[in-house]
């Protein structure tokens, strides 16, 4: 017979995900059905890849929405690994609020007006 047993769990197939600036890694992975996230990860070695990866403290989520590292995968979930952020964005809005900059529709920076 085949691995068709109860006594063998199913598994599924799920993909671990991480980039920098310059370069990025999705990992297929086969996992137990009912695994969690974080296990997934540490099953997926993507650590070895990338060493800067602290998984106790980096946010992750499934396709760009954040989740906990206990939820449970799914079949063809996409888990990502989160940097931080190199600048807070609202800090970024303060600065430029307070270096008098403004802004126009569309995001970019409007010289002010010569009057």
């Amino acid at each position: 017979m085949a691995n068709d047993s109860p006594s063998s769990p199913a598994t599924i197939r799920v993909e671990v995900a991480y980039a920098q600036p310059d370069r990025q890694l999705i990992i297929p992975v086969d996992v137990s059905e009912g695994a969690t996230l974080e296990q997934a990860i540490i099953q997926a070695r993507i650590q070895e890849q990338f060493p800067e990866i602290a998984l106790q403290t980096a946010k992750i989520g499934v396709f760009g929405k954040l989740s906990k590292p206990s939820a449970i995968a799914r079949a063809g979930d996409r888990i990502e690994i989160y940097r931080p952020l190199l600048a807070d964005p609202k800090e970024v809005r303060k600065k430029r609020a307070a270096d008098g900059k403004r802004m126009r529709r569309g995001g970019g920076d409007l010289e002010p007006e010569n009057r």
